[in-house]
Order: C-alpha cells, then structure tokens, then sequence
C-alpha cells in the first residue's frame, strides 16, 4: 500500500468493510479476530490500525502486533482464512494495515460459536434471517432435506453411539452421554420436527434404510494390483451410515499400505505408502462434498502406490483446483457441521490444507484434481516418497523450532525444492522463510528467485550443488564474458551468444555486467539492433 491509498482509506466514511482504531501501544489478538470475522462475513475489508477514528483522522502510530507473521499464522490457525497485513512507517507513526477477504460462497464464518457482524461502532451476532440467506446462496442444503417415508427405526443406534463419543470427546462434555438418542439428533438438526433428513440416514442409517431411501449413499471400495489391469482383485460395496464404515474402509486400504524404508547413516525411518490422515480426510470429503442428487457411488480405486477417490457431482460453484487451498463452499452444510462437532473435520475449511500439507511433509507428490470434471470430482494420492533428504531437511527445521509453518509455507518450500516458480499468491511467504535461514534469493530484480538455503545442501552432502545453484559471483561471471567475446574479437559477439555463456541469468542481468564491463573501459559496442556485435577494447600501443 502507497501513503496515498493510505490517505485515500483515511479520507473514505467508515463502513463495514474499513474499520479504524488507535490501539497506540497495544491491541487485544481477540479483538482482531472478531473484528476479523465481521468483516469477512460482510464481503471482506481493511482494518487499519495507528489511525484516529474520527474525521479528520490523523496517524498516532501504533505499536500493536510487531510480529505481523506470527499474527497472520495465528489468525489462519483460528478462521482458517487467509488475511494479508501490512506496515507503514509515515513520518507521524507506525500503521497496520489488515487486509481480510470476504466468506466464502454459502458459508458464514464463526468464531467460539458467535457469526459477528458490525452495528454501528459495535458487533453484534448476525441474525437467524440474515444467516438463512448466507447458507441459501450456494442453494439448497440436501442433507438438511427430510427423507419421506424415513423414521427414526432407519438408524443404527451403534453409529449414533460412535458420534456420541466422539463429540463428547472433542468438547470434553460429559453431559451427552446422558442425552437421549432423539434428543441428540434434534441438537444437531438431524431430526427436524420428528422427521429424519438425508443428513441423519447418510451418518447413521442402516443398509436396509440406505437401499430403501438414498441407494446411492454408498462407498464403493477396489483393489487392483496394477495400474494396467481392468479387472479388480477386491471389491467391498459399503452402503452404511458413515460411521458405520468409515473404520472399515481405512482398515480395507491399510491392509496393502506397504512401509517405505529409508536409511542415512545409522538413521532408520518408515514411511507408509498411504498417510492414514490424508486418506481419511481426502474420504471425508468426498462423503461431505459429493451430490447425492446424482445416482453414482462414491468410488475408492488403490493401487500399490496411489489411491484414486472419485464422487459424483463436480466442485460447488466458485472452487477450482487451482484455489481449493483457499476458498470453501460446502454442498452439504448438516453433515459438515457434525463432523465439526466430532473433530473430524474443521467445519470452516474443507481439509485440503491439511492433505496437502502432510503430503509435502512426507516428500510426496500433491493431491492433484486435474482429473475433475463438471460431473465428478477425481482426487489421486501418489504415496511414493521423492526426496527422502528433503522430508528429513524439514523434519529437522521443525525440530529445531525455525518457525510455526502454515500450509503456504509448506507449499513454498515444496515449489522450490521441485524447482518450479512460487505461485503469486504466496509470494509473500518468501521473507517469512528467508529470514529464518530456510530459503535464499539468487539474483535481482524480475531475476530474483529462490533457493533452498546453504545448510540444506550442507545437510545433503552436496555443497558443490549450492555453489552452483546460488550461482558464481558478479566478477567471475564478468571474466567469462569477456573471455567469450576475446575469443571472437573479430566478429564480435551477439547478445544471444552471450546469454547462452551464462544462461542461468536473465536477459537484463547479463546486459547490466555488459554494461559494467564497457563502463569499466574493457570492451565496446558496435552496430544496433540485430547487427550489434561486443568487441574488446584495443590497447593502444606504447612506442619506445
């Protein structure tokens, strides 16, 4: 942000997308979360901190949240929401600057059970009307539809058990275990005037319900030892409730989960093929987010290395693979919110951070959707380990406690690793790394791009490969231009002959060293355009 959008901001009315508060010499973390979440649920905003409130407001400086990295971590790891900050330093005082991104489609953000909102120079908890039309936008919630015909006899009382535990456990609330079975399901609105929803038969319903009422509420479980073979060797058809099965079918798979052995040195260390979190998490979704108006199953494929999970209905409006990281729309909101209540899932996200995140933990490729269409939604889990040196390089940075890494750090480092560019949406995570020692920068300006750093490859054995990576220094690479262009003092040397001498550059870093080199009196330019050609300098010659 420029001093002049920053006056821009200060001269506008606030409203509920700007908010502005002193907070001179602190600010409550509390405080900034709710206001957080006011603002995300009202389209997204600014909150900009070390500005008086009133018009004409003036800069007072303020010395709140100095660790702006540890604030953002810490506001993602409360609302799972990406919010950006910022710091000025005008001449009259330090600003903040936070920048939050609207909800998601569908979806109110919540936070210790409060949806906020603003009022005035207050919040305040938003309506049941105005969180009706929120959930109403991404349409109509098929698990919260009533099953006709459906009763109470359709569920399993063993699978309502297993959820009672659960959430007992998770909100550590000894008093469920005296609640009834009715009364549990009309808490979590499963049971909605004595009738049983789509939501209650999809977690809890027995078999004989599920083939009477939602047939298609099933999981379809095969093995194939080959990625080339047609036929399976085993197939499991398990149409139960969800908790019924889901212990099952994690079981079904570890079966042929073959450990992966690594050894450096006298350090001996397993991997399993597939990670039973990522497993489950990528099962949850798909039985979370699929389309049960469609008639397909939901289908498990494994394979020795890789498990395909396949589910009818394509991603909800506004997801792509390319921000499924960061935006959320859930298709079935009631059953979302059990698994919420239960600690399976966070109800504000849809668990593809954490898929990704332990994939990249264990040096495995990323979950990848590539195969998703408008109809169904494909997700392959490649389990074989790439670059055990790299799992154990962060292993140890985490050990040795260099920092609390977000999904976005853990995707950086894997980009770079991979020696592919750093998306431009995280960016902004690459001095949060480099100033913890993790990551390095090569070159300069539009050149500039990173490496990991020198006790990555000191931890590797292989310091020639970072000498190399990091690139040979500014006065080396001027002596191999100029020896190129002594070799061929008589045609001359066109740029594109020397941008191939020191290719690891950029077409703007080789002409500056040029530049220097012709500054510096040791060569000159001849010709424009396609004919010029670099030429060394002639000594004049000394008579005796």
């Amino acid at each position: 942000m420029t001093p002049e959008q920053l006056q821009h901001l200060m001269d506008s009315c606030e409203n509920e997308h700007l908010e502005f508060k002193e907070a001179k010499s602190s600010y409550e973390f509390e405080d900034l979360v709710n206001y957080s979440v006011a603002l995300a649920n009202e389209g997204g905003g600014r909150m900009v901190l070390g500005v008086t409130n009133k018009r004409p407001r003036k800069v007072v400086g303020s010395q709140a949240f100095q660790d702006l990295e540890r604030t953002k971590h810490s506001l993602m790891e409360r609302l799972r929401l990406r919010i950006d900050a910022e710091t000025l330093n005008p001449p009259e005082g330090r600003v903040v600057v936070f920048q939050v991104p609207p909800r998601p489609i569908g979806m109110p953000i919540q936070y210790r059970g409060a949806y906020w909102m603003r009022s005035g120079e207050s919040l305040v908890p938003m309506t049941p009307d105005q969180l009706k039309r929120i959930f109403e936008e991404s349409g109509p919630d098929f698990s919260a539809e009533i099953a006709k015909n459906a009763t109470l006899e359709d569920l399993d009382p063993e699978a309502i058990a297993r959820f009672r535990e659960m959430w007992k456990r998770k909100s550590d609330n000894s008093a469920l275990e005296s609640v009834t079975d009715v009364q549990l399901l009309i808490d979590t609105e499963l049971l909605v005037d004595g009738a049983v929803t789509y939501g209650a038969l999809i977690l809890f319903g027995s078999g004989k319900a599920l083939g009477r009422h939602l047939a298609q509420s099933e999981v379809v479980f095969e093995y194939r030892s080959s990625e080339a073979s047609v036929s399976f060797q085993q197939r499991k058809e398990l149409r139960e409730g969800f908790f019924l099965i889901d212990d099952e079918l994690w079981k079904t798979i570890n079966l042929r989960n073959e450990v992966q052995h690594y050894q450096e040195g006298l350090f001996v260390w397993d991997i399993q093929t597939f990670n039973e979190k990522v497993v489950r998490e990528a099962i949850l979704n798909a039985v979370c987010h699929r389309d049960y108006r469609l008639n397909g199953s939901v289908f498990v494929r494994q394979f020795p290395k890789k498990i395909e999970i396949v589910s009818p209905g394509g991603f909800p409006p506004g997801i792509t693979p390319d921000n499924i990281l960061f935006r959320q729309s859930p298709r079935n909101r009631r059953i979302a919110e059990v698994f919420a209540r239960c600690g399976l899932v966070e109800r504000s996200g849809q668990g593809v951070d954490r898929m990704f995140e332990e994939c990249i933990k264990e040096s495995k490729p990323r979950p990848d959707f590539t195969a998703t269409d408008d109809f169904q939604v494909s997700l392959t889990l490649k389990g074989e380990v790439q670059n055990p040196r790299f799992l154990r390089f962060l292993q140890q940075v985490t050990q040795e406690g260099l920092g609390s890494f977000t999904t976005q750090d853990f995707l950086v480092l894997d980009s770079v690793q991979r020696e592919e560019p750093v998306p431009h949406a995280l960016k902004d995570r690459l001095g949060f790394l480099k100033d913890r020692g993790i990551i390095e920068m090569t070159g300069s300006g539009r050149g500039a791009k990173p490496i990991l750093s020198r006790r990555f490859y000191s931890f590797l054995g292989k310091k020639g490969v970072y000498t190399r990576k990091r690139g040979l220094d500014r006065e080396t690479n001027k002596a191999l231009l100029l020896q190129h262009i002594e070799n061929y003092r008589q045609e001359g040397s066109q740029l594109q002959d020397l941008l191939q001498v020191l290719h690891q550059l950029t077409r703007d870093q080789v002409q500056k060293l040029l530049g220097q080199l012709k500054k510096e009196g040791r060569i000159h330019l001849k010709g424009w355009g396609s004919a010029a050609r670099w030429y060394p300098k002639v000594s004049p010659i000394v008579k005796s």
